[in-house]
């Protein structure tokens, strides 16, 4: 009778188990997909994909122009082009 239950508890665990595993790793896409967005340069024609390392380079910029931080996706267009040019010449 042991036997019979400890059995059914390992079932039900492992199926619990596998259930939560999808629902874990969605979060991860998510914060992911936070952490890393794609970025479009219109007067390059390209993209960037908008991850540490480009925040790295986005704050050396604000640094080197003497601007305080501003979240790039609140800078209007004219502030935004002025730092694709940066970019695009400190690569």
């Amino acid at each position: 009778m042991l036997k019979k239950t400890f059995s059914a508890l390992a079932v039900i665990g492992a199926l619990g188990a596998s259930a939560l595993l999808p629902a874990t790793a969605s979060a991860q896409d998510r914060d992911r997909q936070r952490q890393e967005r794609r970025m479009y340069d219109r007067t390059h024609r390209d993209y960037h994909n908008w991850n540490g390392d480009e925040d790295r380079m986005y704050r050396e910029y604000l640094k080197d122009h003497h601007r305080r931080y501003l979240d790039f996706s609140r800078m209007n267009k004219r502030q935004q082009r002025a730092y694709w040019q940066w970019r695009h010449d400190h690569r």
